[in-house]
C-alpha cells in the first residue's frame, strides 16, 4: 500500500471541558496505563477520582500526557525526570508570556 507523502496526520481535537477516563487518555496519548499512573504519582497529571478506575482527566491533560510520552520515549526519561522537565517547560512558557506582555520579545 502506497502512502501519500502529502497526507495529513491524524489529529484529535479535545475540548478542555471534556473529561477523559484513564483508558481514553491512554489511547489518545499512546501511553501505557502503568506509565500514566506513574505520572499521576509524580504529579505530572492531576486527575480527580478515588482510584485509577474512577479517575477523570480534563481535556488539557492530553497535551501534557503526549509531551510526557515523547519525553519518556525519545529521551528515555523516567517519570520523576518527566515531572521535572514539564515543570521547567511550564516555567519557560510563563516567562516567555511575561516577555511578550512586556513587549520585550
Amino acid at each position: 500500500m502506497n502512502q501519500d507523502p502529502l497526507a495529513l496526520p491524524q489529529v484529535f481535537v479535545v475540548e478542555e471541558q471534556v473529561d477523559l477516563t484513564l483508558l481514553e487518555l491512554c489511547q489518545a496519548s499512546h501511553a501505557e496505563e502503568t506509565l500514566i499512573i506513574s505520572w499521576v504519582l509524580e504529579g505530572v497529571l492531576n486527575p480527580w477520582g478515588d482510584s485509577p478506575q474512577s479517575w477523570r482527566f480534563r481535556g488539557d491533560a492530553l497535551r501534557r500526557a503526549r509531551t510526557a510520552w515523547r519525553l519518556s520515549r525519545d529521551l528515555e526519561i523516567n517519570p520523576a525526570g518527566v515531572a521535572l522537565a514539564l515543570d521547567l517547560l511550564d516555567e519557560l512558557a510563563t516567562l516567555r508570556a511575561r516577555l511578550d506582555r512586556a513587549g520585550i520579545r
